[in-house]
């Protein structure tokens, strides 16, 4: 194939060549209009001469080029180009059909040339075929613009959306303004309800989960966690769960945007119950555990409730202890009837009577106090998901 350093052009030649330069971008620019509708913009004078110019500047930069072969040539308006169209919301293929029509067009008025100007057939396709190569470099020279744009414009849109983040998950909130303009500036729609997700470690390469464009990450955060807007909609529970299978994970409660940062401390505080055997390994939700996140948000606070409250059991041995514990849960749980209690615990009637005599002796009138009932049921039930024993 040729190349256009391989071939000189005489100077008078070029020069005529020049002088039509005018007429073939009119002709240009008339047939990509018709043809492309992106580019037929016949109210918008500015457009049409951007449009004029950039086809000129095609041509006069291969004339360059057939007359100077090995001349530098600076592809960057061409990026420019390419970056144009990405910044038009565009993809590369009306602009690919706008330079193949210049080609076609520019062929045909050389054919038309060729005898006035005395180029034999040899180099006619010779030059047909430098159009082509040339047109391959301007294709390329686009292309480069184009994705570094794109590039570019999607690394500042994570950059706005990491920001937003931030944004969101400050305390106190932040103002609802600042929130408003830059999740539009992030091109994110603000929800009116979020649930924020706390995942167990940062993904390593290949484990970065897919997510929908509306889930807000936050993967090198102190914390790695995820922002899902309007959590109760359609699919949201089927998406996070085939994102994120096989990882420990806490989907937070959802909340009001403003009250974000709530939804992902109560998320990293059952992750932390989670990593502890406290709260189900894998992923799970916090509203399926909030008395357990209740029990446990001050631990040195329930540890004292229930120095006071077991401390009847606390001299037995600790066999004793888990028989008499889980017998007096299921009789505050599920009603004081001993048939109903035998059956939770999978024990003979008569062994749950025997058990509630030995408690009724250790505790006397306590049992009998609803304020008293309440307290025993949360020490019993941070006992059983703490899987502790006793002090004795």
């Amino acid at each position: 194939m040729a190349d256009t350093r391989e071939i000189r052009t005489p100077g008078h030649i070029v020069d005529t060549l020049r002088k039509g330069v005018g007429g073939v971008s009119t002709e240009v620019v008339a047939e990509i209009q018709v043809r492309i509708p992106e580019y037929a913009r016949p109210s918008n004078e500015l457009y049409i001469k951007v449009i004029r110019t950039a086809v000129e500047q095609a041509i006069d930069g291969f004339l360059d080029r057939i007359e100077f072969p090995g001349a530098p040539w600076d592809p960057e308006p061409f990026r420019m180009i390419g970056r144009g169209e990405a910044a038009e919301g565009r993809n590369l293929e009306p602009l690919q059909t706008a330079m193949r029509i210049g080609a076609r067009v520019c062929w045909r008025r050389l054919t038309e040339l060729a005898t006035p100007l005395g180029l034999t057939p040899q180099y006619l396709y010779d030059l047909g075929e430098a159009i082509f190569v040339y047109l391959d470099e301007l294709a390329d020279a686009a292309a480069q613009g184009f994705a570094a744009a794109r590039a570019h414009a999607t690394g500042e849109i994570e950059r706005r959306r990491a920001r937003l983040l931030d944004l969101l998950l400050t305390q106190p909130p932040a103002g609802a303004e600042a929130v408003s303009d830059l999740a539009r500036a992030a091109g994110w729609r603000l929800p009116k309800t979020v649930a924020c997700v706390a995942l167990d470690d940062r993904p390593g390469p290949g484990r970065v989960p897919t997510m929908p464009p509306d889930v807000l990450a936050g993967h090198d955060r102190s914390t790695p966690c995820l922002l899902v807007p309007d959590p109760a909609g359609p699919g949201q529970d089927r998406m996070l769960d085939s994102a994120l299978r096989g990882r420990r994970a806490a989907i937070g409660p959802a909340v009001p945007l403003t009250s974000a940062a709530a939804s992902l401390r109560w998320a990293t505080e059952a992750l932390d119950l989670s990593r502890r055997g406290i709260l189900p390994d894998g992923l799970f939700h916090c509203a399926d555990h909030l008395s357990t996140l209740i029990v446990f948000k001050d631990e040195q606070l329930v540890d004292a409730l229930a120095e006071a409250r077991l401390a009847p059991l606390a001299h037995l041995r600790p066999t004793q202890q888990d028989r008499l514990a889980k017998t007096l849960l299921a009789w505050l749980r599920h009603g004081r009837g001993a048939g109903e209690v035998a059956e939770r615990l999978h024990v003979h009637p008569q062994t749950v009577r025997y058990r509630l005599r030995q408690l009724e002796e250790l505790y006397g009138d306590q049992l009998a106090d609803p304020d008293i009932r309440f307290e025993l049921e949360i020490a019993l039930r941070a006992r059983q998901a703490a899987a502790l024993p006793l002090e004795s």
